[in-house]
């Protein structure tokens, strides 16, 4: 009942000094951390730092007041680059050491193996009480581990054999959910990944942008290779005010204002530009079917989307623009997913209204995995639904989420409680709008969808896939 050990391995798609190399890099423990699991890093692992030999890393676990701080270090690294070590200095085990072993398998395929030793506190008692619980939370750690490492490796071995290595993005918006798991999934690919920020920078990686003045240090920008802008006010949240709406608007459209006249200005601009949009373009459109060239429909969100997208229409003509229309992103992390899941995980989750909406939904990685797509596919152009093939109705969706999360979905949410509660207007285009969308352009440039179904993507999102 004293130490236990656990292990998992997965095949990996490049040699083995490749793989090596990716958890090493900045980014990787940031692409590491499940999001369902509530950990964040608190320092020793920001955008410019290598997971070196001594080098220490602090992580929050837990929830709210019983959250505990986990230190840990790399104790050992081998000059070979065929395993690292890392061990908790102080945290919630007893004694905690990971070893993480690399070995070719051919010149373009290796295995990881994960193999860890550890001890909880209290000894037999705490076997006896979290033993279970640990062990299974670590199989479903590992196994949502694994999925990214081999997903993100793939990708970035396709850009590699379309030449997209090395290079420099600047990204907006990248403190946000969708921003700052692509910045990290970049870095990890070996790519230098400027952040712009509205303050004075405080770090080499941070470039200053100001979109309410409209301007820009398009200096620190000269050069870079592309330029992905996702700053916006969340939709989410408030009620719609008229003041939250002309945020809304306004964040989007001035910002994207701002960035294509700065890009306007420079000596050598980024070849392409991906800018984020969202399916509202589309309005409630019941049961068309809608690829990238069905025309804009109505309301609040499609008027924003349009002014937003005819923002990008300005761009100089050698830059490549393309405008990513975001369905509902899927990951605990924020965003919707995160939004409904306390009432799912209360057994309080049910259809909304009729049901019968179409949901247009999208795993967080296929959403950097399409962004990435669009840096360096060069037939890849205008507008780009950003939506699963694998559509489904709201009753479906949340049905998909009681399944696997074991909860009730048996509590309907009436159209009028809905409109009550958040106003008709957002509840009528938020929630109760159908857009039947079909990611035609992704589909047609070959793009491998590592969920194209939602219970697979619920499975990984929220932890629940071994």
């Amino acid at each position: 009942m004293g130490e236990q050990h656990f292990e998992r391995s997965v095949e990996a798609p490049c040699a083995a000094g490749e793989a090596y190399e990716w958890h090493l890099r900045p980014g990787a423990l940031r692409r590491l951390l499940p999001p369902w699991d509530s950990a964040r890093v608190i320092s020793g692992s920001g955008p410019e730092e290598r997971l070196e030999k001594g080098a220490r890393t602090v992580i929050r676990v837990g929830v709210g007041p019983i959250g505990l701080h986990w230190t840990a270090e790399i104790a050992d690294e081998q000059p070979q680059k065929t395993f690292f070590v890392d061990r908790q200095v102080s945290g919630p085990f007893k004694s905690w050491i990971h070893r993480h072993e690399i070995s070719s398998k051919g010149r373009t395929e290796s295995v990881l193996a994960d193999r860890i030793r550890y001890q909880l506190p209290l000894g037999r008692l705490g076997q006896l009480a979290g033993g279970a619980m640990v062990r299974g939370k670590l199989e479903r750690m590992f196994a949502w581990r694994h999925r990214v490492f081999v997903g993100d490796l793939s990708a970035h071995a396709d850009a590699r054999g379309a030449g997209f290595e090395g290079k420099t993005i600047a990204i907006t918006g990248a403190s946000g959910l969708v921003g700052s798991t692509l910045a990290a999934f970049l870095r990890t690919g070996g790519h230098r990944v400027l952040e712009l920020v509205r303050r004075a920078p405080k770090a080499p990686h941070e470039v200053r942008w100001d979109p309410a003045a409209g301007t820009v240090d398009t200096e620190a920008l000269e050069g870079i290779d592309a330029m992905v802008h996702l700053a916006g006010e969340s939709i989410f949240g408030l009620r719609w005010t008229e003041e939250k709406k002309r945020r809304i608007a306004q964040s989007r459209i001035m910002g994207t204002r701002t960035l294509v006249n700065a890009l306007g200005g420079m000596q050598a601009p980024p070849k392409v530009l991906v800018a984020a949009s969202a399916i509202g373009w589309y309005g409630d459109r019941g049961e068309e079917e809608l690829s990238e060239t069905a025309p804009r429909g109505d309301g609040f969100l499609a008027d924003t989307c349009a002014d937003w997208e005819g923002e990008v229409d300005g761009l100089r003509s050698d830059v490549r623009a393309v405008k990513m229309r975001l369905g509902v992103v899927l990951d605990a992390g924020g965003g919707a997913l995160a939004t409904m899941l306390p009432a799912f995980m209360l057994g309080l989750g049910g259809r909304l209204g009729s049901g019968r909406q179409w949901f247009p939904w999208i795993a967080l990685d296929d959403v950097i995995g399409a962004m990435h797509l669009a840096m360096y596919r060069p037939s890849m152009e205008g507008p780009v639904n950003l939506v699963a093939p694998g559509l489904v109705r709201n009753s479906e969706f949340t049905r998909a989420m009681g399944r696997t999360l074991h909860r009730p979905t048996i509590l309907p949410v009436p159209r009028p409680a809905l409109r009550l509660a958040l106003g008709a207007e957002q509840a009528d285009e938020m929630l109760l709008s159908s857009v039947r969308v079909v990611p035609a352009v992704l589909q047609g440039e070959g793009f491998g969808f590592r969920y194209p179904e939602v219970e697979a993507a619920l499975g990984h999102a929220l932890g629940r896939a071994t």
